[in-house]
């Protein structure tokens, strides 16, 4: 938990070098450093002189306060160099002005960075909503199954990249997506957001997956058919929980395969992988679904190859099924935080889009 926590620490720090909120202790530096050379002044019989390190209290209050702030901070400098009993150097007439006009400056390089700053906010915030609106976060419970899922793009600062999911409730059940398209980062968002329009209107209206799956294909031929210059692909893994019937039915086109947590053990389901869609999958070997009987207790993990081609420095892939028998999570909730850590362990950082989905389908215990 604390290589993780100090990731994330640096994550951020790295962050604010790009425009995001700066780390607090950079906030608090210029106060610091300016309470710091007054006191240790004060306390040394023979005076130091450290003028010039107040001179640079201005620029640093210019990279997270607003103008007034900067401008009191580069007043009191101003009036601490003329001290004579802080004899901070006994500074002439130039060096006064030199730091006066570098106060000045200051402010006015905290007045554009805080117009910035502002115009960042509106813009990340649409962005924000934006990404939301293609990608919602996925509810903990979708009809009689408990989800959970993990969600990292490739993209700094994006909030979609070329993963995608989705847990719709059906007329007969409840059913997923997990796919994979063509390229990653922001420029599959547009994909993505037609695959996930086509989903949410086939989990109504198909009878089965392989109507859903056919549905999927026909979007991303017609969205391909009207950009000439690019061939338009993804991998999907299809599943659907009936309300009638404890068991899973599962289709693949060209995605990896499903994992069943039961126990201890770790199950790979045998799942057909058909051709990925986007290549007119009606016209070749259709894909074939597998329906797999399920027991209270039963976990079922969809994946998309960014978790499983993560590398450690050594260049080995992330063992997922051999992790995952280390977990006794019940709650899918924890297992996707403790596969998250587990990850960031092994690997250090993740340099693909990663999606992992948990369900925890709700069964009658007295089921067989």
């Amino acid at each position: 938990m604390t290589g993780a926590s100090s990731r994330r620490r640096n994550g951020e720090e790295r962050a604010w070098l790009r425009g995001a909120p700066p780390p607090r202790w950079v906030r608090w530096l210029p106060i610091v450093l300016l309470v710091a050379l007054c006191v240790l002044q004060l306390a040394t019989e023979e005076k130091l002189a450290l003028g010039f390190l107040l001179g640079a209290i201005p620029p640093l209050a210019a990279l997270t306060y607003g103008p007034a702030a900067t401008a009191l901070l580069g007043g009191i400098v101003l009036v601490l160099l003329n001290l004579p009993f802080m004899d901070l150097g006994r500074p002439g007439n130039s060096d006064v002005l030199t730091v006066a006009f570098v106060a000045v400056l200051s402010v006015l390089i905290s007045w554009v960075r805080s117009r910035r700053d502002d115009q960042l906010v509106t813009v990340r915030t649409v962005a924000e909503a934006a990404q939301f609106a293609v990608l919602p976060p996925l509810p903990d419970r979708v009809g009689k199954v408990r989800c959970s899922g993990l969600y990292r793009t490739a993209e700094r600062g994006a909030l979609v990249g070329g993963d995608l999911f989705d847990v719709r409730r059906g007329p007969s059940g409840v059913r997923a997506v997990i796919g994979d398209v063509q390229g990653h980062g922001l420029s599959a968002v547009g994909t993505v957001a037609g695959l996930l329009g086509a989903f949410r209107e086939a989990v109504l209206d198909q009878p089965d997956l392989e109507g859903v799956a056919a549905r999927l294909d026909r979007r991303l031929v017609v969205d391909a058919a009207e950009d000439e210059h690019h061939e338009l692909f993804a991998t999907a893994l299809l599943l659907e929980f009936p309300d009638d019937s404890p068991v899973v039915r599962a289709l693949s086109c060209g995605h990896p395969r499903p994992l069943l947590l039961r126990g201890r053990e770790v199950i790979e389901l045998p799942v057909p992988s058909g051709a990925p869609l986007g290549l007119g999958i009606a016209g070749l070997d259709p894909p074939r679904p597998l329906t797999v009987p399920l027991r209270s207790g039963d976990r079922l993990l969809g994946l998309t190859d960014g978790l499983i081609e993560a590398r450690d420095a050594s260049g080995a892939f992330y063992p997922l099924a051999d992790r995952l028998i280390r977990f006794g999570a019940d709650d899918p909730a924890d297992l996707t935080d403790a596969l998250w850590r587990d990850v960031l362990r092994f690997a250090g950082t993740v340099r693909d889009d990663l999606t992992l989905l948990v369900f925890a389908p709700e069964i009658d215990p007295g089921t067989p």
